[in-house]
């Protein structure tokens, strides 16, 4: 037989085996068998970590050991539902013909395996083809389950380790995206597809050789990954599901995923060594065998001789590089004052450059394709509502509206609606403006907008950018603001990208949201970009569909997101929960003509069961009253006597 150590995993192991158990003339008085240490075995499993602690072989047939502990280093004993998912090996860049990528090849699996009763866990895998001159990858999953005992949940839990043909460090492997690049929108524990959790589980299986078996160039990684993320066509096993949402996200920015690391030995690999399979994968229009759309070719032999990895990394960068470019160009400077007498309020809207300085909005102005100004009041409890709200796109394709001006290269415009502001100290005494604006843009340049008609649903037209947000009070005291301690906008940008456009179409600026909207700063003194600016539209009496669609901020983001299927988990996009926050809200709508207390309507927005919802009203709440009585009950419903969630439990109670 000949054995091969994986010696510095071994050395980590049996460190940790000292570590947590108290075998082998420990504390416990017991004395462990030589090779399988004696004490404690976990009896809660939060975390399961997986190693591969060795590699042998006979004859050609491995036989590995996985190494199995909890959170707290102890072993576990009794897994049921472990298995080797996949053996594949690593075929060398060319080896399957010349210009054709690196691919896995699938060699075996196995399902059996002896547990030692010790955390270690061995299989013995018939496999089929095996070259020791390879790379080998075992690709292992615990299923989520319980132990032997029935009780004892378990987490699903993956691990791919890479070794050579012979049981060492692999001399080389194909790691071109991170599971950590799919955790920025994935929920981290939670399943992509088929249950599974992490991109190297999805490559054992997603093989060149499976997508040439089933005669399905779709079913490959390299094709299916690009499918799934934009929407140039339809995936799935019947073609019939589309990647829109996913599109929307990703706005085909390739480094959204792929990822400059040191930790991937092949992350330039997308770039550089570009071949048909996947770049048919967005590039749909195009038949290489039939020279449609392409030069006529009948395998990979000859693309790099035109897609060199600068050209084509520069090529596929440039509109996200270009996007991020103009955005930076310029910036808002957005103040407000109210007049004593009319209170109405009076917005100026300075633009600057990179570096701060004052730029005349004249010289800009036949390039702006909408500057759009919102005014309400009450940061924390909206009065005016969504069709009572002040609004104007001042500018609009390059035209200055009536009711606006530029003066001293500033633009200028005074709310023509009764604000109706309230007494001095309480939140519906500040007015708040948000100011979203968009460039007319073509090819990485800002352009003047050439249709004074153009609604902007050709989205492609211009760009939008910085927003800003401003605040003034009656009275000129301190104005309220909404919190930003419980969603910020760094948590949102770890999946759409600082440079997202919000509502970018035919009604809106399409604007980003920025350092500028930040109006305080956390305890490491860094600008907190707070998501508190869309309340301006986003009211407690909903959007223009008033509460038919839950427009209001509170609900609509659970709802879309909800949606969506995307987010698993609070913590994906809150970092904390500010329940005082409910003490200064009022009623919410919640359906036409109807309202919700504050509370109930946000749980509701994703807890829709009939037992939820007479669950609330027993304690209190109002769900889909008339607004004023839901208004008076809004400080009265008790869910958090009982109810104290947390941002790693939200279901979390008071015992």
């Amino acid at each position: 037989m000949n054995v091969q150590n994986n010696k510095f995993k071994l050395l980590l192991a049996a460190g940790a085996v000292s570590m947590a158990l108290t075998g082998c003339g420990g504390s416990d008085g017991k004395d462990g068998n030589p090779g399988n240490p004696g004490g404690p075995a976990a009896d809660a499993i939060e975390v399961l970590h997986l190693d591969v602690t060795k590699v042998e072989y006979d004859n050609g047939t491995p036989t590995i050991t996985v190494f199995a502990t909890n959170e707290d280093d102890l072993p576990v004993i009794g897994l049921k539902d472990l298995e080797v998912k996949k053996v594949v090996q690593l075929l060398p860049q060319g080896a399957t013909g010349a210009g054709n990528a690196a691919e896995w090849q699938y060699i075996g699996s196995q399902k059996t395996f002896t547990d030692h009763k010790n955390g270690n866990y061995s299989f013995t895998i018939e496999v089929e083809g095996y070259n020791p001159e390879l790379t080998q990858r075992y690709n292992i999953i615990a299923k989520a389950s319980t132990l032997l005992d029935g009780v004892t949940l378990v987490p699903q839990t993956e691990i791919a380790e890479d070794f050579s043909g012979e049981g060492y460090a692999p001399l080389y492997t194909k790691d071109v995206v991170s599971t950590a690049s799919c955790k920025s929108c994935h929920a981290e524990g939670q399943k992509i597809y088929h249950g599974y959790t992490s991109v190297e589980t999805c490559v054992s299986c997603h093989t060149q050789e499976l997508a040439d078996s089933k005669g399905k160039p779709q079913v490959a990684f390299n094709h299916l990954i690009h499918n799934v993320h934009n929407d140039a066509k339809m995936y799935g096993r019947e073609m019939d599901k589309s990647a829109e949402t996913a599109h929307h996200i990703v706005q085909d920015n390739c480094q959204t995923c792929h990822v400059q690391s040191d930790e991937l030995t092949e992350w330039g690999n997308w770039s550089r060594v570009p071949t048909m399979e996947t770049c048919t994968s967005c590039h749909v229009n195009i038949d290489f065998e039939a020279g449609k759309g392409h030069s006529q070719q009948n395998d990979n032999s000859n693309c790099v001789a035109c897609h060199n990895a600068t050209w084509t990394a520069e090529l596929h960068s440039q509109a996200s590089n270009d996007k991020k470019a103009l955005i930076d160009q310029y910036g808002l400077n957005v103040e407000s004052t109210i007049d004593a007498d009319t209170q109405a309020a009076t917005i100026s809207v300075q633009v600057v450059d990179a570096s701060g300085a004052a730029v005349d909005l004249a010289t800009l102005q036949p390039m702006i394709q909408r500057i759009e100004i919102v005014t309400n009041v009450g940061p924390n409890n909206v009065t005016l509502g969504y069709r009572g709200k002040d609004s104007i796109n001042a500018i609009k394709n390059g035209v200055l509206d009536a009711a606006a001006k530029i003066e001293e290269g500033k633009l200028v415009y005074t709310t023509s609606k009764d604000l109706q502001l309230g007494a001095e100290g309480v939140d519906n005494e500040t007015a708040f403006t948000f100011v979203g604006w968009a460039m007319c843009s073509d090819k990485g340049e800002f352009v003047n907008c050439d249709d004074p008609d153009f609604d902007g649903s050709d989205t492609d037209k211009y760009t939008g950018m910085k927003a800003d947000l401003a605040f003034a009070t009656l009275s000129g005291k301190a104005p309220s603001m909404r919190h930003v301690d419980s969603v910020n906008f760094t948590a949102c940008a770890s999946c759409h990208t600082t440079e997202f456009e919000v509502h970018k179409g035919s009604h809106h600026a399409g604007f980003v949201l920025s350092e500028q909207l930040s109006h305080t700063k956390d305890a490491n003194d860094m600008p907190i970009i707070g998501v508190d600016a869309c309340v301006a539209c986003h009211t407690p009496d909903g959007t223009y569909a008033g509460g038919a669609n839950k427009g209001a901020l509170e609900m609509k983001l659970h709802v879309v997101h909800g949606k969506q299927g995307i987010i698993k988990d609070c913590a994906q996009c809150h970092n904390d929960f500010n329940l005082d926050a409910f003490k200064a809200k009022g009623a919410l709508a919640t359906a036409g003509g109807q309202y919700s207390t504050p509370i109930a309507a946000t749980c509701t927005s994703c807890h829709t069961s009939d037992s939820v919802k007479a669950h609330v009203e027993s304690q209190g709440a109002i769900i889909n009253g008339a607004k004023d009585v839901a208004n008076d009950a809004a400080q009265l419903e008790t869910c958090f006597y009982c109810h104290a969630p947390v941002i790693e439990d939200h279901t979390a109670v008071k015992m």
